[in-house]
């Protein structure tokens, strides 16, 4: 169930949600005037989600290449890095 706190909350409790945040890693969602505002969560959690969603960006630019035939053979593509890695 996620956490849902007040934006006098966050202003009055700033260290306790903050502790949350990094102990749950789990976002705290903030209201202001009784409708959600934000999302506040940890660095750490951050970084994890913005990584997350960069691989799934680099999964499906590889399944549009393979759905459009933009591949080659395993073999050759190894021969081609050993041989940049090697200059």
């Amino acid at each position: 169930m996620p956490t849902i706190r007040s934006s006098a909350d966050l202003r009055n409790r700033y260290n306790e949600i903050s502790t949350f945040c990094h102990d749950s890693s789990e976002p705290v969602f903030i209201t202001k005037n009784g409708k959600g505002d934000l999302a506040v969560m940890s660095i750490e959690a951050y970084e994890q989600l913005v990584g997350r969603h960069e691989l799934y960006g680099l999964i499906q630019e590889g399944l549009s290449d393979v759905a459009e035939g933009k591949t080659r053979p395993f073999s050759e593509a190894m021969s081609d890095l050993r041989s940049r890695r090697k200059r």
